[in-house]
């Protein structure tokens, strides 16, 4: 049996993103077979599409690192699933396709009060704040935290979760438009990187950046004492020069991670705490998917086209027409 996915023959621009046909996945021990209903573009997708970020051993070679559909299988071993449920997933690649095998731990049934097709752009978004701000950094009421890139699918789902969890909220944008809309989902200070330094506005008990080497030193400086950095992205360079004293007179920790490359154990432990604590928010509206747009999935690259020109605000989300 064949599906439709999307291949990346030889690196390079979103050209390089070829809609065909392919094998289809088999589920394995403890895995579903998911029917595909939407995925979502992730900065990670693209540079994959490049030629920079591999997917790890075992994983699927189409990029999409989170999808929506419905069960379609169920591998052995596999409970608390039935066939024709509403979910959406965590996956470590495979989400640009018409069907993906995905392990049962990293499914989540699709919250109340967000279509099939909206949920497609949470769960890496969700898992990737949840592990990092609260999990392993620890934000709680009172806090001071700021996250970089408000405007991107991390950022407005950072600033709606840090804000009700009762911090106060801080962002960098490079427009007005997203300092507007991003104070509308809840941050109580925009700072526009165009023209502004973010370290005037410190300090930060938690920081949550994407641009790595550049943001450095002076992310360092922005630290209350304590504070805690944690860096998800390098979009700025990966090698910078790190103050060490400034870092140890602060009592202050630097803390580089990424998602796709845990292992199955870390990601279950990951979504069955987002299950538990952020799921009630979404229902409840309190916390929501932010969508830019919709694309046809066929048309990944006029997808990859738009996040590389940042004008979007969210999550670009890529539709299999099987809704």
């Amino acid at each position: 049996m064949t599906m439709h996915a999307i291949s990346i023959d030889t690196p390079g621009g979103p050209e390089a993103l070829v809609w065909g046909e392919v094998p289809d996945p088999v589920p394995g021990e403890g895995e579903v077979l998911l029917d595909v209903v939407a995925s979502a573009v992730n900065r990670a997708d693209v540079l994959q599409r490049m030629g920079f970020y591999n997917p790890p051993p075992g994983a699927s070679p189409y990029p999409g690192l989170e999808v929506s559909g419905r069960v379609g299988a169920l591998g052995p071993g596999v409970e608390g699933w039935k066939v024709g449920d509403e979910v959406c997933a965590l996956l470590a690649g495979g989400g640009y396709a018409e069907k993906v095998a995905v392990p049962h731990t990293q499914l989540l049934p699709v919250p109340a009060g967000v279509s099939l097709v909206e949920a497609a752009g949470l769960p890496e978004v969700v898992c990737t704040v949840w592990s990092n701000v609260f999990l392993d950094a620890g934000l709680t009421k009172g806090d001071r935290f700021l996250v970089h890139g408000g405007g991107s699918g991390i950022g407005t789902m950072a600033i709606q979760l840090a804000k009700a969890a009762g911090a106060y909220v801080a962002c960098t944008v490079g427009t007005e438009e997203k300092a507007e809309r991003c104070r509308e989902l809840g941050a109580d200070l925009t700072v526009n990187y165009r023209t502004e330094d973010f370290v005037e506005s410190g300090g930060y008990d938690v920081i949550l950046d994407n641009m790595g080497a550049k943001y450095l030193a002076r992310n360092v400086t922005a630290l209350n004492t304590g504070g805690r950095l944690m860096v998800i992205g390098l979009q700025g360079g990966a090698k910078g020069e790190l103050d060490l004293g400034a870092l140890l007179a602060k009592r202050a920790s630097v803390h580089a991670t990424s998602l796709r490359a845990r292992s199955l154990d870390d990601k279950a432990r990951i979504v069955a705490s987002v299950r538990e604590r952020v799921w009630p928010l979404v229902a409840a509206g309190s916390v929501r998917p932010v969508i830019d747009r919709t694309v046809p999935m066929a048309e990944a690259a006029e997808a990859h086209r738009l996040m590389e020109n940042s004008g979007h605000f969210g999550k670009i989300l890529l539709e299999t027409g099987e809704s």
